[in-house]
């Protein structure tokens, strides 16, 4: 019997490890592939990177290599792109190429399979995007400027307790916020359930969806044939993320059609959709938007928001000017609201500053090529993984001098007005795969930024003699940080 379980494991090893050296295998191509370091048997890359922070591993080998390059994983070929041109040449200018996503195993493997950002290019995606554009577009956002204003106000207040988590604070504003578009919810702070399990879902989601992650499946496809609990660290937690996806897939939607059912609904996203369809099948489809809605914005709009106020403490210069600005233009008297904000230009490179210099997402969402191609004379073959480095793009010191610098006066041109059309930020993806609630998030995090510089003024904590405590310019790993 232990024979033949050992044979019943070594014998699928075996023949994976057979596969994956096959794969790794150098392939006959018309055209070199762009540079990049030399691969290992087998492994590729995967032991040169650091494996928390692949994005400063892709930015140094830019400088060795250039501005695209190539390296291998576990036989899975990635193009990573270090420059926002070549990043506009392919992936916008080429956006039929270049429009797909890789299969990434850990997204299904934890109940995430109808995640927008990962869906195949196809039909499934293109209802999903109609529905983001229909009520999320710049035009509809209008309607939700009060909802700002009034959840902005909230945060101010809560952030006046000095002695409580900010974090907690940021994580609430946006949680709640979206929460309240979707679907007409009001939160109960941070213990509120619904936020509670977003929040949950969303920490174990961005430690597993990553390309780096996801390649030992595809490597050892039998290792899903494995108890999670073999795992071990983030991969464990794939047995709970399909958990709180059926819940939250669910929940939040039945009790908007109990609340329309009873006459008592308030205003959202899934209210307005469920008054006008009776298809089941769209009804799911609803269900995932909603809740993509929702787990796509929170945690990179809470880091946003963290990196603001860094920003802040750090660059007091800086914080004085856009309070000064507000102060100018909208008065003492009264708090701002988006209406002001082609009025205030400076608050809103500060917005932009905030993106670039710690983009929240610094690899990306990978994209992946559907046919051939071939740019710059390399070859870059179908099915290829491609990201684009933003941490690379934000540290371009040709476009960005100084790069390392918080410096909002970039984003203006001489005379103090913006430069150049803000839903184009490097921060919000690429070509047909661009975050469709960009006009929404943007509009939130602004809203906030202006409330919070309108109220409060942002200082090092001082310790028991008075004197300030340091702030280090630190960040957690992840897909997001």
């Amino acid at each position: 019997m232990l024979f033949a379980h050992i044979l019943a494991v070594a014998i699928p090893c075996i023949v994976s490890l057979v596969a994956a050296l096959h794969l790794s295998r150098r392939r006959i191509y018309p055209l070199p592939l762009p540079p990049g370091p030399r691969p290992l048997p087998f492994l590729g890359n995967a032991l040169q990177l650091d494996a928390k922070r692949p994005w400063l591993t892709y930015t140094a080998w830019g400088k060795t290599y250039g501005k695209i390059i190539h390296s291998r994983i576990l036989g899975i070929d990635l193009v990573v792109i270090n420059s926002e041109n070549i990043a506009r040449e392919l992936l916008d200018k080429r956006s039929a190429i270049y429009s797909d996503r890789p299969v990434i195993r850990t997204n299904e493997l934890a109940g995430l399979a109808f995640n927008t950002a990962l869906l195949p290019y196809g039909e499934t995606l293109r209802r999903h995007r109609k529905i983001f554009h229909q009520v999320l577009r710049a035009e509809a956002s209008v309607s939700y400027h009060g909802m700002y204003s009034r959840h902005a106000n909230e945060l101010v207040v809560n952030l006046l307790d000095a002695t409580s988590d900010m974090q907690k604070h940021t994580e609430v504003y946006t949680g709640s916020l979206i929460m309240a578009v979707t679907y007409g919810h009001t939160a109960r702070g941070h213990d509120d359930p619904f936020l509670a399990r977003a929040h949950e879902l969303v920490d174990i989601a961005k430690h597993i969806l990553s390309p780096e992650r996801a390649a030992i499946f595809a490597a050892f496809p039998f290792l899903e044939k494995l108890p999670i609990w073999c795992f071990g660290g983030a991969y464990a937690l794939m047995g709970r993320s399909r958990e709180l996806c059926q819940q939250l897939l669910n929940e939040p939607f039945d009790e908007v059609k109990t609340q329309m059912a009873n006459g008592i609904a308030s205003h959202s996203l899934v209210a307005d959709f469920l008054g006008q369809c009776d298809d089941d099948a769209e009804e799911d489809t609803m269900k995932a938007v909603a809740l993509m809605a929702y787990i796509g914005g929170i945690d990179t709009s809470t880091s946003t928001l963290q990196i603001f106020l860094l920003a802040m403490v750090l660059y007091p210069d800086v914080q004085a000017r856009a309070r000064a600005e507000i102060n100018q233009v909208v008065g003492h008297d009264k708090m701002p609201c988006i209406d002001d904000r082609a009025s205030l230009p400076y608050l809103d490179a500060v917005l932009r500053e905030v993106l670039r210099w710690c983009p929240p997402i610094p690899l990306g969402m990978a994209h992946a090529t559907l046919n051939d191609d071939v740019y710059g004379g390399y070859f870059i073959p179908k099915g290829t993984v491609v990201m684009v480095n933003q941490w690379a793009l934000s540290r371009d010191e040709d476009t960005y001098p100084d790069a390392a610098r918080f410096d909002p006066d970039r984003h203006l041109t001489a005379d103090g007005q913006l430069k150049d059309n803000f839903v184009n930020h490097f921060a919000f993806g690429h070509g047909r795969r661009i975050c469709p609630g960009r006009w929404f998030v943007e509009n939130s995090l602004w809203t906030a930024m202006a409330a919070i510089l309108a109220v409060l003024r942002i200082d090092h904590a001082r310790d028991s003699n008075g004197d300030k405590v340091e702030v280090k310019p630190e960040v957690t790993t992840g897909m997001v940080m």
